[in-house]
């Protein structure tokens, strides 16, 4: 079997299948599985594939054709220009995400400048470590932790630290129970989907990211309450709270900041509009 007749049998199979974006997801597998870059493709579609990737090609469509995650089936994420190891463990980084990191890491630059101290960076709910790395990768930041319910999760966080040759401390802990210290700058993107909404996602979502990482409970809020309401006393003094919000959640997270005494908060929107970032200060 040639390229070219393969991609035309799983974007045929994928599309028969429903899936969102068939072409492209086909185009991805066969990638992932031959390693063939666009170019080498167009250059020769007649170039014939082995046997062995034919058939690991067409068990990865079928997989995909069963609404499993394309990452589920490489077993890899981009994001923030990085690659991350994600499974069924952990919440695949999705791009509205990296808008949480670039906020974070403007604070943190400004944090830099302004403390001559060492800074401490705490990714509370890490999952795959994407944020946390995301950050420690890009300011090249030593002193940083990340915490997770989830000891599966911080093996895959654990995993993607190793691979990107960052040394965060990862801590298991429902949410602040094992935390210790202050930090200059708290950041978190906890589970926000109100529970009765989940079974309505897409399947991808709502069958395949871990349950735990997406249910915020009866109205959406429940671990933002707690977050707020604890993260000050891990704080330092001038130290930020930044956090990923649901795009309907932007007034009401605030609220709940301005209650517990947070300072300078402001809401950031994503690259849609839409409400994605909440920050505010301890003072």
């Amino acid at each position: 079997m040639t390229l070219s007749e393969a991609y035309q049998y799983g974007k045929l199979k994928l599309s028969q299948a429903g899936i969102p974006d068939s072409d492209l997801d086909a185009w991805l597998l066969l990638e992932h599985v031959t390693g063939i870059m666009r170019a080498a493709y167009y250059a020769d579609p007649a170039k014939e594939i082995t046997i062995t990737e034919q058939e690991t090609y067409f068990q990865y469509i079928k997989r995909r054709a069963k609404r499993i995650p394309l990452q589920h089936i490489t077993g890899v994420q981009e994001f923030m220009g990085l690659d991350f190891v994600v499974n069924e463990h952990v919440l695949i980084p999705r791009q509205d995400t990296e808008c949480l990191v670039e906020a974070a890491e403007r604070v943190l630059q400004k944090r830099m400048q302004d403390v001559p101290d060492k800074i401490k960076l705490l990714d509370m709910c890490t999952g795959s470590g994407c944020i946390l790395i995301s950050l420690m990768k890009r300011l090249r930041l030593s002193d940083a932790a990340g915490a997770d319910i989830s000891a599966e999760a911080l093996k895959i966080a654990e995993r993607n630290a190793n691979i990107h040759c960052v040394r965060p401390e990862l801590i298991e802990s429902d949410l602040f129970a094992k935390i210790e210290g202050a930090y200059d700058v708290i950041v978190s993107n906890p589970p926000y989907i109100r529970t009765e909404v989940i079974e309505k996602l897409e399947t991808e979502v709502g069958q395949y990211d871990p349950f735990i990482a997406l249910d915020g409970k009866e109205d959406g809020l429940y671990f933002y309450r707690k977050i707020i309401r604890e993260s000050p006393e891990y704080l330092k003094n001038g130290g930020w709270l930044i956090m990923e919000i649901g795009f309907d959640q932007g007034e009401e997270v605030k609220q709940l900041m301005q209650a517990k005494g947070f300072k300078e908060i402001t809401i950031a929107t994503d690259l849609s509009g839409l409400d994605r970032v909440v920050r505010g200060s301890v003072q």
